[in-house]
């Protein structure tokens, strides 16, 4: 359970559906927590509760679920108490605790969940439940609807309609409150300690003594070193998990957009880009830097990563209140094409300008991803990504046909997202042999505030020279 969050948080969150629900004509509005998942035999995989269940509970047990009905009263269903599985899974908070623990009406074992909630469901003239987020709820929901239809000559009515309660989520969490900005500007530090850390060991590591040489604690250093830094790091300040699978990625497998740490070995004169990030109280961090392993740039590295340093800095300029959401990827792209074709990365000859290279999509080879993201309770945070109420318009796709599409989202204060231009160079004939096997990226997470953006990520370094003189350090 949060107790970073006062539970009248949550209780003002339900009350805000509940007055949604009244808005649309009334209704009940139905969510589950996630279920548990087998590992393997008699173990499961670390238990994660669903964020939306947990942004209006702040309960983290699973095998829970939330009701709000239109008229403000909220019922919780959660596993009884239960003496002999508490000595081997943990105390339960239990339905007898649940009200005045969590600030619910009323709260129930799960074990009645069934026959209580077509009772609930009676008489409610919509019912509202997240769509596409857990297999078998939609069955569930027509099992329960087909109870309340068994019963309608005795007086019952049954809902007529049903709505994805996601969308009255979505937008809540896309604007964040003081609570949750706090906890995020908090993930951000642990995670920029551990991005710092990382970078040390790195050069402390390729300082040990030369090969051949005995020593105890001579190691081959490997991504999974590094990798372990970062874990450590995240745990010993709190966190209770990385946000995301990290990513530690050395020399070539830099290139590997969603690329795991594994067993490479980090080698002097090569890059190590590590996308890492920690979750705390339910709320995600999420930064990349690149870095020499060894601690010194070459000239090659050092030319592509202030293109990318360039790039963002020009995407955070334009990350404010009334720029859309697609603004810093404009800008963050039109740099680095202009250094593609500075370096030779792009042939001037056979692409042409800047602003032909943006039509033809040339860039593509070196650049492949958007700029950013929402982030939140996920790292990849929910949230429509164009305008509310807008109407479509006609414009180029990413293949350069013409679709109907919504404006992008306008920024505003309280919202999330991460800057993260890179450049990745394959092996490939017409590109410079110096630049091969390079992959740079540099992340951090910004916060909208009213008259910019507030990078909540910048405890590590990101200056070229910067990085150079801690790993010296």
């Amino acid at each position: 359970m949060n107790t970073s969050i006062p539970a009248t948080v949550y209780q003002k969150r339900r009350a805000t559906i509940a007055k949604a629900l009244k808005a649309a004509g009334g209704g009940i509005a139905l969510l589950p927590t996630a279920s548990e998942y087998p590992r393997n035999r008699d173990s499961d995989f670390p238990y994660r509760h669903d964020s939306y269940f947990y942004y209006l509970t702040g309960f983290t047990e699973p095998a829970s679920w939330l009701a709000i009905e239109a008229s403000g009263k909220t019922t919780l269903f959660c596993r009884p108490k239960d003496l002999e599985r508490e000595i081997w899974d943990g105390i339960r908070l239990g339905p007898k605790a649940a009200p005045e623990s969590l600030g619910v009406d009323e709260a129930f074992s799960v074990e009645t969940l069934d026959e209580k909630m077509s009772l609930l469901l009676a008489n409610q003239n919509a019912v509202w439940f997240p769509f596409a987020t857990h297999k078998g709820l939609e069955t569930q929901v027509d099992g329960w609807l087909n109870k309340v239809r068994a019963r309608i000559r005795f007086g019952a009515e049954c809902p007529q309609s049903q709505h994805d309660l996601c969308k009255l989520l979505d937008e809540m969490r896309l604007i964040k409150d003081a609570h949750e900005i706090a906890i995020l500007r908090r993930a951000g530090v642990i995670s920029a300690g551990a991005h710092v850390r990382a970078m040390q060991v790195s050069a402390a590591l390729l300082r040990q003594p030369a090969k051949g040489v005995k020593s105890a604690l001579t190691v081959v250093p490997r991504e999974y070193h590094l990798e372990a830094e970062l874990l450590h790091e995240f745990r010993r300040h709190g966190s209770q998990y990385p946000a995301y699978t990290s990513i530690v990625a050395a020399g070539a497998n830099a290139c590997i957009l969603h690329y795991r740490a594994d067993t490479a070995e980090l080698k002097t004169g090569e890059l190590c880009l590590i996308d890492a990030g920690c979750e705390l109280d339910g709320y995600a961090s999420d930064i990349t830097r690149t870095f020499p392993v060894s601690g010194t740039f070459t000239p090659a590295q050092r030319t592509l990563y202030d293109i990318v340093l360039r790039a963002q800095e020009a995407a955070i300029a334009v990350t404010k209140p009334g720029k859309r959401f697609t603004d810093p990827h404009d800008a963050a792209t039109r740099v680095l094409v202009q250094g593609m074709l500075d370096v030779g990365l792009l042939d001037t000859k056979k692409h042409g300008t800047v602003d032909d290279v943006l039509l033809s999509g040339a860039y593509r080879q070196f650049y492949m991803h958007r700029t950013g993201h929402w982030m939140g309770m996920d790292v990849h945070d929910c949230g429509d990504y164009t305008e509310p109420g807008s109407k479509p318009r006609e414009e180029k796709d990413a293949l350069g046909k013409m679709v109907m599409k919504k404006p992008p989202r306008i920024l505003q204060p309280g919202m999330v997202l991460t800057i993260e231009p890179g450049i990745y160079v394959r092996p490939a004939k017409g590109v410079p042999k110096q630049f091969w096997n390079i992959g740079i990226r540099i992340e951090d997470d910004a916060l909208i505030t009213a008259k910019g953006c507030e990078l909540m990520t910048r405890g590590v370094p990101v200056k070229a020279d910067e990085i150079e003189a801690l790993m010296r350090g």
